[in-house]
């Protein structure tokens, strides 16, 4: 079990907008650029094999241009394609708090972060007793019908609380500050909370843009 006293004080930084990575989630990526291949390489040269996902952020205000709040994934998985691009999977393993960032001669970022505040998300599976997954089904069906996405919803009604609220948190397309707010609530009751708030600000931002249609 890995526990906050074997996570690295400084680990490689991946910006990227709208890229949302949360603990015990796995998160797809793609990687090609020189810089980003070369923070991969040096990763997997390390113990804990760490990569640090965050979102870039307006620099007004912000000295390094990064939220404050990320999460670093374990590389589990990796596969290279014929063009020397590199198919890779993160595997969620606990949010950090960024303190600083690190110069050095890495063509990549690197950040000096603490781990402190986020110790239980190095425990086993969260679970929400009050979650009320019937009611949250019906709204999901409702977005994914006026968005026009399809869904496998035989699955998605067998998945575990947190698997069901994190990979939707991951996965759908919402607005980067959005993505932080959820990565950003403390627990899997907020994150779900938090979720239905923007499902339902998505839906009635989608209602509001079909009236002016009809005006």
């Amino acid at each position: 079990m890995t526990r906050i006293k074997d996570l690295p004080d400084i680990i490689p930084v991946f910006p990227l907008p709208g890229a949302l990575l949360l603990p015990r989630a796995r998160l797809p990526l793609h990687l090609f650029e020189p810089r980003y291949l070369a923070m991969l390489d040096d990763a997997l040269k390390t113990p804990s094999r760490l990569i640090g996902m965050v979102q870039p952020c307006d620099t007004s205000g912000n000295k390094f241009g990064l939220q404050h709040i990320g999460c670093a994934g374990r590389v589990t998985q990796f596969s290279e394609t014929e063009d020397g691009r590199y198919m890779i999977t993160l595997a969620g393993v606990s949010r950090f708090e960024v303190r600083d960032e690190v110069e050095g001669f890495t063509p990549y970022r690197r950040c000096e972060v603490s781990w402190d505040n986020y110790s239980p998300d190095l425990d086993g599976t969260e679970r929400d007793v009050s979650f009320d997954r019937s009611s949250f089904l019906d709204l999901l069906d409702r977005y994914f019908d006026a968005m026009e996405l399809s869904a496998d919803w035989d699955t998605l009604k067998e998945a575990e609380d947190e698997l069901l609220i994190n990979s939707l948190s991951m996965l759908l397309e919402f607005d980067p500050e959005d993505k932080q707010a959820l990565l950003e609530a403390p627990d899997l009751k907020s994150r779900a909370e938090t979720l239905i708030a923007i499902t339902e600000m998505a839906l009635a931002r989608d209602k509001e843009d079909f009236a002016k249609t009809l005006q």
